[in-house]
């Protein structure tokens, strides 16, 4: 096996090639415009200098970030205070002057946003006086500040002056009847706006909402607005970004697929917390608001799962205010994808909300013969049954079809000739006429959840899912001669029904000076699985001289068979506080699993997963963490004693730190772990009984590393993420396996760099680059290991155009058009370079 790895840039090398192409790019587009992006950037820094009392623009980068970071002027204080007249809104400075902005009335909310500014700690005040409601004074992304001031009956009405000790706002009441009732809006502005690229908060690690620095266990969020950057096509070019997570490979094709997580498999997601697809299910992204994902172990509480972690996407739902937001994409080999996202309430009382997704795409490939298409459609409505109580319901249909699919290799198939050059990324390695694909899903459910007060609150939800696929298709399993492709054909049906069923109790309490949120909760889970799959022989393909018309082969259909499998889970959490700084968490599940189908009886396992972590803050940027936890998934078969296999464990130590700077924009967190997974099946050391097919669990894996992760934004405008990984994966004991070697599809090192900037003033404002590296090391496609994928370093990049409602952008994958494969069950080449643009208009 080939030890080459290909070495990392240094992060001032990164950090020199991104300004480079940033400002290439700029000069092509200003140039383009009639205006140099030097010039532009002085005309700004001229002004700005101006602003500071300088003379002269800035003449280096160190000057100019500089001069940026120094116009941002700090809001110290929010002072508010009655007059004769109504309120004075007085936002204290310590140095610097606030730029006087524009207001503007928003039902009987008077709103004012103030650029280049910070707050150091934001205010909110109910009934300052009779005839308003409220003020409130709050940070938005971008260095902007809100100030929105909420009339009881009419608008306010505000002078607004800048002097040596602020801005002050001289707000007077409005007079009544200038709005009507069905203009009324009162805008409520409570820290809980778009966190951009640094997400403080996240629900899966703990299914309550919590920020990500008091978790004690690696968590990373990618929100919409990364997604949307980088224009990604599928959930696993989502989590691109993302440490210790590889690309297992897609199957057919198919927006789908599996991952590697810190060393292990792990081929389902969940979806809003519920268990939802396997590694053959569809998952759209028109639906999705941000993803997930937490690394190590996770059955405390999501049950079987493998212990390098879980993904979790968490999905659009129906917003209380009217949006509207028409899209169209259009990319490289005749893809398509025109979509539609509708939002709002029903009914003017707002008990009633809505959302309506869709979208259709078409595309060919830079592969001969293959053309797909996907539709996806996702109504769903909320009903706000009090203020305590809401329901919602939801349905998506997805259909994916392909005629033919994307060609994929068994690993023993490869790619490769015998000196080492790759077939031609465009020959289709198969037969196109007997090589297809057709899935369809429904996902329907509901979610409930009653507040009994401040302090308590109960969930119950239902999620099922209908997953069919039918399918015909060309294996190739070697290339002999490095001429001749073998080929087996497949002829495949199977159907996947899920049911899943949660309630859970959460509530606060405290017992003395400790506090506590307690999570109780009990779910099910309940999947049929009918299937039939004929293997019939195909001839042998010629490379050089392809011959694809073939007679359709004659063979035997089977019947469907099945099988089933289900599980009850108990769980019992505590997220203690025991001083401000200093947080508990301890939890505890225990799952009842079965499983059987017509050609074997009912087997039962049952597991408990414990998990116990500690953080302590010593300071309000520093949380520093240890963790504990274990993971279980069954095993549904027998020894040669016939005794019941124990289910597959994993435990995992974990130690990190995590940070935040520049006033929590921008967040790190730095661990280290070990996982192992134990009570591995392997052969039977008996020879004789190793013949019979006989297996005994006594294997064992084991994966250390370290990952390193950093994302938010560094200046106005400029949004970076940064992650490294380094993977120690080996098999630590086996029967037929060699000790030491490594896990499919498991790199060393792992690396990703993407970065964002945006101008945000002048002619220039609204238009944004985009610049992202992804470098993943050599790693085995097999086990035991007797083929390497080797490493590589792909290069994206993006041009958008952000301003009002508007929105257009135009994104290139594989800037520099590498080769190489990428998978474990399937082996897949990478996509030539594809350009995408994207227009999209919200009103």
């Amino acid at each position: 096996m080939s030890n080459q790895r290909l070495a990392l840039p240094s992060w001032k090398l990164l950090f020199q090639v991104h300004f480079w192409l940033l400002a290439s790019l700029a000069s092509c587009i200003a140039n383009g415009w009639g205006m140099s992006p030097v010039l532009a950037q002085e005309e700004q820094l001229a002004n700005r200098s101006h602003q500071l009392g300088n003379k002269q623009p800035a003449t280096t980068v160190e000057e100019w970030l500089a001069q940026i970071e120094a116009s941002i002027v700090q809001i110290t204080n929010v002072c508010v205070e009655a007059t004769e007249e109504g309120l004075q809104v007085i936002l204290e400075t310590a140095e610097g002057e606030l730029s006087v902005p524009e207001t503007r009335t928003v039902g009987n909310a008077l709103t004012l946003e103030i650029p280049n500014a910070r707050i150091a700690q934001e205010y909110f005040q109910e009934n300052a006086i009779a005839g308003i409601a409220s003020v409130n004074v709050t940070q938005l992304p971008g260095d902007q500040v809100r100030v929105a001031i909420t009339g009881t009956d009419a608008p306010p009405v505000a002078e607004v002056t800048a002097e040596a000790r602020g801005l002050v706002l001289a707000v007077t009441l409005g007079e009544v009847g200038e709005v009507t009732e069905e203009d009324t809006i009162e805008i409520v502005v409570t820290g809980e706006q778009d966190e951009g690229y640094n997400p403080s908060n996240a629900t899966t690690a703990t299914r309550t909402d919590t920020p990500l620095r008091d978790i004690p266990q690696s968590i990373q969020v990618v929100p919409r607005q990364v997604l949307e950057d980088r224009n990604v096509t599928d959930l696993v070019q989502a989590v691109e970004t993302v440490s210790g997570i590889v690309d297992g490979g897609r199957y057919n094709l198919i927006p789908a697929g599996g991952y590697t997580i810190r060393g292990f498999t792990q081929s389902g997601n969940f979806r809003n917390g519920f268990r939802d697809t396997d590694f053959y299910s569809l998952t759209g992204l028109s639906t999705i608001e941000q993803v997930e994902i937490l690394r190590g172990p996770a059955s405390v509480l999501y049950g079987a799962v493998e212990p390098g972690g879980i993904i979790n996407v968490i999905t659009r739902q129906p917003l209380s205010e009217p949006y509207y937001n028409l899209s169209f994409e259009a990319r490289s080999y005749n893809f398509y994808q025109p979509s539609i996202d509708l939002s709002g309430p029903v009914d003017e009382e707002e008990t009633v909300l809505y959302r309506f997704i869709a979208s259709y795409q078409n595309a060919g490939s830079y592969q001969d013969f293959v053309n797909t298409s996907f539709i996806e459609i996702a109504p769903s409505i909320t009903f706000r049954l009090s203020d305590q109580t809401d329901l919602n319901f939801y349905y998506e249909y997805m259909r994916f079809s392909a005629d033919p699919p994307l060609a994929f290799s068994s690993p023993s198939g490869r790619w490769a000739f015998s000196n080492g050059s790759l077939v031609t990324r465009t020959f289709f390695p198969s037969y196109p006429d007997i090589h297809y694909s057709a899935q369809t899903v429904h996902r329907l459910g509901y979610t409930f959840s009653h507040e009994f007060s401040d302090n308590w609150q109960i969930r119950n939800n239902l999620a099922v899912l209908f997953n069919r696929t039918e399918e015909n298709t060309n294996i190739p399993t070697a290339l002999v001669d490095d001429r001749f492709f073998e080929i087996i054909g497949e002829d495949r049906e199977f159907t996947i029904d899920n049911y899943f069923g949660q309630v859970d109790l959460l509530g606060k309490f405290d017992t003395g000076t400790i506090s506590h949120q307690l999570l109780l909760g009990f779910d099910f889970n309940r999947y049929v699985n009918y299937f039939r799959v004929n293997s019939f022989n195909l001839p042998n393909l010629d490379i050089n001289n392809p011959n694809y018309v073939i007679p359709i082969p004659e063979y035997d259909i089977t019947p469907l068979r099945f099988s089933f499998g289900q599980s009850y889970g108990v769980y019992l959490q505590d997220q203690i506080s025991l001083l401000d700084n200093l947080k508990l968490l301890i939890g505890g599940r225990f799952d009842w699993a079965s499983s059987g189908g017509e050609e074997s009886d009912t087997l039962n396992n049952d597991a408990f997963s414990p998990r116990v972590g500690l953080v302590y803050q010593p300071s309000d940027t520093v949380s520093l963490y240890a963790s504990y936890s274990r993971s279980f998934v069954p095993s549904f078969s027998r020894n040669p004693d016939d005794e019941l296999f124990v289910p597959t464990r994993g435990t995992q130590y974990e130690v990190g730190v995590k940070a935040d700077f520049l006033e929590r924009r921008l967040s790190t967190i730095l661990s280290a772990y070990e996982i192992t997974k134990t009570n591995v099946i392997t052969a039977d050391p008996d020879p004789v009984r190793a013949v019979q097919g006989f297996s005994v669990q006594v294997g064992e894996q084991r994966s250390r590393g370290v990952e390193f992760n950093t994302i938010g934004e560094i200046l106005p405008g400029w949004n970076i993420i940064v992650s490294y990984a380094y993977t120690d994966a080996a098999v630590t004991e086996d029967n037929s396996i060699l000790v030491g070697d490594q896990p499919a599809g498991v790199p060393e090192h792992q690396a990703s760099l993407w970065t964002t900037y945006k101008i945000q003033d002048g002619a220039l404002e609204g238009l944004g680059f985009g610049l992202g590296l992804f470098y993943v090391g050599a790693r085995p496609v097999d086990l035991p290991n007797t083929f390497e994928a080797s490493s590589y370093l792909r290069t994206d990049a993006a041009i958008y155009y952000r301003r009002g409602r508007f929105n257009g952008a135009l994104n290139i994958r594989n800037l520099f058009d590498a080769d190489y494969s990428y998978g474990t069950a399937y082996l897949f080449r990478s996509d030539p370079r594809a350009i995408t643009g994207s227009i999209s208009w919200e009103f």
